[in-house]
């Protein structure tokens, strides 16, 4: 059991990854933590695999105040993701053409989707922004989709303002992830949902 969860997690992580990749190269909008993501590594020339462990780093020093404990999957999460991001942007050429754009668009998305119910549903812990997400909750007892709201709206303003890309693919994902991730988390969960991951499966 234990050895199916790690390679659950470890498979979900580098899903995700790859899902990451496939949306940066369709160049049609990206959801509002990749587009800070994108924003920052295009201000600092840092990759965008790079940027996003940065980010995974100083948003996981914000758990401190909060007395936020990072389970193994947190801590996976910021070391795999951004990597596996760099590798996957390398191994694809760049595509011509809006069909493909749009092929690579949706695939990025569904996988996402996949892969974060693969890394949620192993149980090792939310990964870091995530955690930021349920431990401002836990602090000040407000919902968890305002809260989630407040913090994606304030890294996609910062993401434009640095430079990162909003467009269909902004757009699509904020309305589709809620449903895919609540789909897939349920076949991907070995035990019950605890009413955090079940929130969670509900957000976009």
């Amino acid at each position: 059991m234990l050895l199916r969860r790690l390679c659950q997690l470890y498979v979900g992580l580098t899903l995700y990854g790859v899902s990451l990749a496939l949306m940066l190269h369709a160049a049609l909008g990206l959801d509002p933590w990749d587009v800070f993501h994108q924003g920052l590594a295009d201000r600092t020339g840092l990759s965008f695999g790079t940027a996003t462990l940065i980010t995974g780093v100083v948003v996981l020093l914000l758990w401190i105040p909060l007395r936020q404990r990072p389970g193994l999957g947190t801590v996976s999460n910021v070391l795999v993701i951004g990597p596996t991001v760099d590798a996957t942007s390398w191994l694809l050429p760049t595509p011509h053409g809006l069909l493909l754009r749009l092929l690579l668009l949706t695939a990025g998305i569904v996988l996402n989707g996949v892969a974060s119910g693969a890394y949620i549903g192993a149980g090792f812990g939310p990964g870091p922004r995530d955690g930021l997400m349920t431990g401002i909750h836990r602090r000040t007892g407000r919902s968890l989709r305002l809260i989630r709201t407040a913090i994606e709206l304030f890294v996609l303003i910062l993401g434009v303002l640095l430079g990162g890309t909003i467009g269909l693919g902004t757009l699509v994902y904020a309305l589709t992830i809620g449903p895919l991730v609540q789909f897939f988390l349920p076949l991907l969960t070995p035990s019950p949902l605890s009413a955090e991951e079940d929130d969670l499966s509900h957000q976009p």
